[in-house]
């Protein structure tokens, strides 16, 4: 960034998904940019500690593993024998270095200045930046959307040191693989770091203080996901409340809970939430305030703060803390702040969760239909019911899908099982342009498909369904050549 420039039309602190996405929606719609970065390369949280981190680590981690072909060889193959810290770094390293360039190029193309620096509100409309040369500058802007992101939660009873105790951030540091992991906390993060290390041979142990993981997603798919972990000799202990997490002088650590139980493992990762990094910006001085968890209060159609010229999006503003829905919400945010028009994403948007196996869900859980008193139907099918499945070898994972009884129309989708982030997408467009049942019973997928256990599910409800359109006979002839396997 050049030095002669020092007042803007937006200032965006932070560069992750919402960050970048406002900044290059600003520049398109012709407004001098300066997104002002603490990090040393741009990409925020996503690139460099929490996304694409943890989705490069599970694939590796996948294929050295040779996971998707036990199925067919046997629990004891493998692709490689010794897989250390080193094997699972390279390729991270490789990755986050190409989403870095990607990134530069973006804001390069579109003419948005970057500075490395930790930004700093001086008044209302003016930042103090802490340049990573050394120097301060103050730049001025019309407009500021704060991006900051979040960071680990970390709390004074957790023994941190960054190699034995750790927390989300620092456990992509690590430099030797241990041989039992404790993961204090059964969140998205914590569950997705507990299935990759599972998938490793690691014991893992899993506290966590509540009754249940997952709340938000369906609870059959959660039941299946645990059934999964445990058939893996996951130990998961719910209503633990941890008191105390320490290293020992014998290289090993252990971990107190309330209860007086004690668990000794090599490594304890703590993935028990994130506060929003809000505490360096000094929010006073721009007339705004944080919330015990360092998040900031928007409006939810604008993402304006309670200071009409700033905005904020992505993860610092809380749920659904989804890379997704974060670029949008700085796209809706730069779009607003400069008077254009912007269309508001659709109700319901995909929810992934990059554990082993993948969960992806959109729309209503069966809960929710129950709550708000909707007649309803469901209908399942087994991804080793399809050709696709039974061809990769696949023993588990399903796909429910639920149907209003009276229209018809497709209420939510949920899927556990290989491919279930991508497989999600077919009912994200069909739930979004309320399509029906009909849809996927009088299509056509692609055979052998993984997606063709859309056909089966709707044909599945179908079967029960109060009012057919289809002869009893004739569909039960039609879901059992849609489940016909190979051979």
């Amino acid at each position: 960034m050049s030095n002669s420039h020092s007042t803007f039309d937006l200032i965006v602190i932070g560069s992750g998904p919402a960050g970048r996405r406002a900044a290059i929606q600003a520049a398109k719609l012709g407004k001098r940019v300066l997104v002002v970065e603490r990090g040393r390369r741009v990409g925020g949280v996503s690139v460099h500690t929490g996304t694409i981190p943890s989705k490069t680590l599970r694939e590796t981690v996948l294929n050295l593993s040779g996971w998707r072909e036990r199925g067919f060889y046997g629990m004891a193959y493998r692709v490689k024998q010794d897989i250390g810290a080193d094997d699972l770094l390279k390729r991270l390293h490789m990755t986050l270095n190409h989403e870095v360039e990607i990134l530069e190029h973006q804001f390069a193309r579109n003419g948005v200045d970057t500075v490395c620096g930790a930004a700093r509100f001086i008044d209302s409309n003016r930042v103090e930046i802490a340049r990573d040369d050394g120097e301060m500058q103050v730049c001025a802007a019309e407009k500021f959307v704060i991006a900051v992101g979040t960071s680990p939660y970390r709390p004074a009873h957790i023994g941190f040191d960054g190699v034995k105790v750790v927390d989300s951030d620092e456990i992509l540091d690590l430099t030797a693989i241990p041989r039992q992991l404790t993961v204090i906390g059964a969140s998205v993060i914590g569950m997705e770091y507990a299935s990759i290390f599972s998938a490793l041979d690691i014991k893992v142990t899993v506290l966590e203080p509540t009754d249940q993981m997952l709340p938000f997603v369906d609870q059959e798919l959660v039941d299946e996901f645990k059934h999964d972990l445990r058939d893996r000799g996951v130990s998961l202990r719910f209503g633990c409340r941890v008191k105390s997490a320490r290293a020992l002088p014998d290289g090993h650590c252990l971990t107190e809970t309330e209860d007086g139980r004690q668990v000794v493992g090599d490594m304890v990762l703590f993935a028990a939430g994130r506060v929003g990094a809000t505490d360096t910006l000094n929010l006073d001085a721009c007339g705004l305030a944080a919330d015990s968890r360092g998040r900031l209060a928007v409006d939810p159609a604008t993402f304006q703060t309670s200071q009409p010229h700033i905005y904020a999006a992505g993860d610092v503003i809380g749920f659904p803390s989804l890379a997704s829905t974060s670029m949008e919400q700085g796209r809706i945010a730069a779009c607003h702040a400069f008077g254009e028009p912007a269309q508001a994403p659709p109700e319901f948007f995909p929810y992934g969760i990059y554990s082993v196996p993948e969960i992806s869900t959109v729309g209503m859980t069966e809960e929710q239909v129950r709550e708000k008193g909707i007649p309803y139907e469901c209908g399942v099918a087994r991804f080793r019911e399809t050709s696709r499945g039974h061809i990769m070898g696949l023993s588990a994972g399903f796909m429910k899908m639920i149907f209003a009884l009276e229209t018809r129309r497709l209420l939510g989708v949920h899927i556990v099982g290989e491919g279930a982030t991508e497989l999600i997408h077919i009912g994200q467009a069909v739930v979004n342009l309320e399509g029906t049942l009909d849809y996927f019973v009088e299509n056509t997928f692609n055979y052998p498909t993984l997606a063709e256990a859309y056909k089966i599910a709707a044909l599945d409800a179908w079967n029960r369904m109060p009012r057919r359109q289809l002869s009893a006979t004739v569909a039960d002839a039609a879901l059992e050549r849609a489940r016909r396997q190979v051979g």
